[in-house]
């Protein structure tokens, strides 16, 4: 098979192609480091801002929101140019991903000229709190509270894995507005800027380094939010964060895409075991863009398989872990040297692309976790996919 895109589409790369040989930053300029994903170092605000004037941040959304209407193609091609050049598209993925492209969808028009588009510009940075410590995955288990108070709710609770959340500026959270509704109802989206008294925030460290301070444990107690930053309607949070996570799933393939192509640059197999697990991750490799560009050309023709993505979400962030599992073994001992480097440093990119081979490996495990876990996946597969019953 052979991908062929229009003019049009063509003209649409040529032109982000310039614009990125005319304002991207020096390696220089782009030195000093994110220390969480919702933390942005003055020239990462200033790059964002740069792409959201001329609509590269996020081509798909309206010009008003930093994107210029793009289709799926573009975005796709999009997508594609700035993985060639490790280019990461914000250092703030949940806030501009997920919690403006939730404002977009469902918030109103002065949620998002509060909230949406100063995150989008990078004025703001955002993070997303979903998981519980009694929940985990599973949103409908949530247990915070949200209690109505005249023009405010009343948030109590806790929060846990929340990445960026102590350098964030606002929290989507999701809360229980009624306790007696059934599971999967009474729960409601809510922005909560993270300046309220009750809101206490605690970075901990992750496996891959003790210096890795992303995720934190927030505690909201007794939080006054006003009503006006409930998220769509109340009680309905979870058609939100379906439609939250469905904004993080449509081309996410791509990304592992990108990271299997760095594990193939980077990973040299050195016995004929090496090799042929080299092999595999090659195949997977092609696999995977395969499915993503049969899924692609669906997309473009209108058609909307959410299920057909959980095939190329499960291929893809497994086919990484795998890849990472075996380059680690390969390298042996060596392999657990910290800090280290294992590929060609990009200042663009997520510092997790290029460290050493364990921390390559252990921090293959959240693509198998965010976004819906690898079980999730396989439920939707067997059930929506091949059919299977429920029991």
């Amino acid at each position: 098979m052979q991908l062929r895109f229009d003019q049009d589409v063509e003209d649409f790369r040529a032109d982000l192609i310039a614009f990125l040989d005319e304002h991207l930053p020096t390696d220089a300029g782009a030195a000093p480091r994110p220390r969480s994903t919702a933390h942005l170092p003055d020239w990462a605000r200033r790059w964002q801002r740069v792409q959201f004037d001329a609509g590269w941040l996020v081509p798909g959304y309206p010009p008003e929101f930093g994107g210029r209407d793009a289709g799926i193609v573009q975005q796709y091609v999009h997508r594609e140019e700035l993985a060639r050049r490790g280019i990461h598209e914000s250092f703030n993925p949940q806030g501009v991903g997920i919690v403006a492209a939730s404002l977009i969808t469902f918030g109103t028009a002065e949620q998002q000229r509060r909230w949406a588009i100063p995150v989008l510009r990078g004025d703001l940075t955002a993070a997303l709190a979903m998981s519980e410590p009694g929940a985990g995955s599973d949103l409908a288990g949530l247990s915070t509270r949200a209690v109505r108070d005249g023009d405010h709710f009343v948030v109590s609770g806790q929060k846990v894995w929340t990445s960026g959340a102590h350098d964030a500026d606002v929290l989507l959270a999701f809360v229980r507005t009624d306790p007696d509704a059934p599971k999967h109802r009474g729960i409601s989206a809510i922005l909560i800027p993270t300046d309220l008294p009750g809101v206490e925030r605690r970075p901990f460290a992750s496996v891959a380094d003790p210096d890795d301070l992303d995720f934190n444990e927030v505690f909201c107690t007794e939080v006054r939010v006003p009503a006006a930053n409930i998220v769509g309607a109340v009680n309905e949070g979870w058609r939100v964060a379906n439609g939250s996570l469905g904004h993080e799933r449509t081309l996410l393939w791509l990304s592992f895409a990108s990271r299997l192509d760095g594990l193939l640059a980077d990973f040299h197999p050195a016995t004929p075991l090496d090799a042929d697990r080299y092999a595999t991750l090659a195949l997977d490799s092609q696999a995977l863009r395969l499915l993503g560009s049969r899924a692609l050309a669906g997309a473009a023709r209108g058609e909307d398989d959410v299920a057909g993505l959980s095939v190329l979400k499960l291929l893809g962030s497994e086919a990484v872990q795998a890849g990472a599992s075996a380059a680690l073994t390969a390298a042996g001992p060596r392999g657990l040297i910290h800090p280290d480097v294992t590929a060609r440093y990009s200042p663009l990119s997520l510092e997790e692309s290029a460290p050493g081979w364990f921390e390559r490996y252990v921090r293959s495990f959240a693509g198998t976790i965010a976004g819906g876990t690898s079980e999730i996946q396989r439920t939707i597969i067997a059930e929506r996919v091949l059919g299977l019953p429920r029991r």
